[in-house]
């Protein structure tokens, strides 16, 4: 007999909807980052845009998944680089909240380290560009900052992708 969670989670994993509302969150956030910028002039450091590479990444994977037939390797591989993403996306809000909150102190500079084969800066300046030094976030709402929130989303984007990861690569019986 499957365990109802694991069977849900499966489903879930070649869902063309999960993917979707990966993309559109995904879209939704760096559409939120770029209302921060231009509209509130909150001008995102190189860990924003860090955050931003890696909020892009997870929309291009979420878009193909969207596209794509959802199974086998494809589909084990496309939820193992949401973990991927999760991971680095987690990796960069800890470091972003910690250097808000002074519990982390690393010396942020306006270079995004980027190879100049992938000059994500120069060719999309609108969306790329550093434009700030690190030391805090713009608060959100009820007194959460940026970094708080992205901090959160990070971790619980994670603990979700590895529950998938993990459903999709168990046989499940989804007619029983």
């Amino acid at each position: 007999m499957n365990n109802p969670w694991l069977v849900k989670l499966n489903q879930l994993s070649t869902s063309r909807l999960y993917w979707l509302f990966l993309a559109i969150m995904s879209f939704s956030l760096l559409a939120s980052a770029l209302y921060y910028q231009y509209v509130l002039e909150e001008w995102p450091c190189v860990l924003c845009i860090q955050v931003r590479l890696w909020l892009s990444l997870l929309l291009m994977i979420s878009v193909i998944m969207a596209l794509l037939k959802r199974s086998g390797l494809v589909l084990h591989l496309a939820n193992l680089l949401v973990i991927v993403v999760a991971s680095g996306l987690a990796e960069r809000s800890y470091l972003l909240l910690g250097t808000e909150r002074g519990f982390v102190f690393r010396n942020c500079g306006f270079d995004l380290g980027m190879p100049s084969w992938l000059a994500l800066d120069k060719w999309l300046p609108w969306l790329y560009r550093v434009d700030a030094s690190c030391g805090y976030t713009p608060e959100l709402m009820f007194g959460v900052t940026m970094a708080e929130a992205l901090m959160i989303l990070s971790v619980a984007l994670l603990i979700n992708a590895v529950f998938i990861f993990l459903a999709a690569l168990i046989k499940v019986d989804v007619h029983h």
